[in-house]
Formats: structure tokens, sequence, C-alpha cells
């Protein structure tokens, strides 16, 4: 399966890390969503009841990234994978990209982040 929705460049605040430095201050997280899904349904019906509604995905990833502050991106990103694959049986895999372009790292980059694929074995 090729189809895929995908929710690109998504800024949250927020006060995840695991130095207290970035607890107190906080910065902006880019989020990245791509879903596999089976889109020729919709494709056909032009009904967004058969597909995954990009609103609410966007909406689900919001109350994580906002919510409690978590040290690890890697945790944020499962958290994620994992709320998306469950409320959705359309979704045949998620791919989360979490990216930190301030980090408290010396030097210079476009961003720090991690990327984790998680199949819907719903």
């Amino acid at each position: 399966m090729r189809d895929t929705i995908f929710l690109n460049g998504m800024k949250f605040y927020g006060y995840h890390g695991a130095l207290s430095a970035e607890n107190e201050i906080g910065q902006i997280f880019i989020v990245d969503v791509t879903l596999k899904v089976d889109l020729s349904t919709a494709g056909q019906s032009d009904d967004v009841k058969d597909t995954v509604h990009y609103g609410e995905v966007f909406d689900e990833v919001k109350e994580i990234m906002e919510g409690d502050a978590v040290n690890l991106l890697e945790h944020l990103a499962e958290r994620i994978a994992k709320r998306i694959n469950s409320h959705y049986n359309r979704v045949m895999e998620t791919k989360v990209r979490i990216t930190k372009e301030n980090p408290p790292i010396p030097g210079h980059y476009d961003g720090v982040g991690v990327e984790v694929v998680r199949e819907n074995h719903a």
C-alpha cells in the first residue's frame, strides 16, 4: 500500500527534555506524522467517513505535545503513534518525527530529533 495521509510541520510549545532548563523555559517542537492508509474507498466515495480525518489527528498530537512534560522525544513519539493506531483502525502504519530546532546543545544544525514507525496490529 502506497497511500498516505501526512501532517507536516505541526508546531507546539512544550516543556519536554531531560535537562531542567528545557522543563523551565520550554521550546517549540515540530512534529510530522505520516499514516499509511488505504485511500481507495475515500477516493471513490468522496466521504470523510471513509478516510482518517487529519483535523482529528492534529488534535490528538496537540493534546500529547502540549500536555505533561516528559524527558524523551522517544516517549512522545511512541505515545503519539500508539494513540493514532489505537483510535484509527484504517491506519496500517504510523510514522512520527519530532524535531527540536533549538536544543541546549552547542553547535550549528537545523534540528535534532527522533523518528519512529509503528505498525497498527488492531
